[in-house]
C-alpha cells in the first residue's frame, strides 16, 4: 500500500502529464487552460467545502471534499512550478 506522500507524487506526475499531452476531456487540462486565478479560486472553494464537510456532513464527505482540495492544490502546484518535495522539505523544516 503506497504512503501519502507516494501517492501524491504520482498524483502530480499525472497532472504534470496531462498538462504536457493536452488528452481531449480532461479535467486537469480544463482547469490549466482557465488559468492559475481560477484554480486558486478553487482550491477557496475547495477550502471552504472542507470545513463546512467538517462541521456538519460527516467523516465519508469530509474525506471526499480534502481528496478534492489536495488535486486543485497539486494542478496549482504545478501551475506554478513547486514540487511536492519543495513542500515535504518546508513541512520538515517546520517539524525541527
Amino acid at each position: 500500500m503506497l504512503g501519502m506522500s507516494e501517492v501524491l507524487d504520482q498524483l502530480y506526475s499525472t497532472i504534470l502529464q496531462r498538462i504536457r499531452e493536452k488528452p481531449e476531456g480532461s479535467y486537469t487540462v480544463e482547469l490549466w487552460r482557465k488559468g492559475k486565478g481560477y484554480v486558486a479560486r478553487k482550491v477557496g472553494e475547495e477550502s471552504v467545502e472542507v470545513v463546512v464537510a467538517s462541521l456538519s456532513e460527516g467523516k465519508e464527505r469530509t474525506v471526499s471534499e480534502i481528496a478534492d482540495l489536495l488535486y486543485h492544490m497539486l494542478v496549482l502546484m504545478a501551475m506554478n512550478d513547486i514540487s511536492p518535495e519543495e513542500v515535504y522539505a518546508e513541512i520538515r523544516r517546520r517539524m525541527r
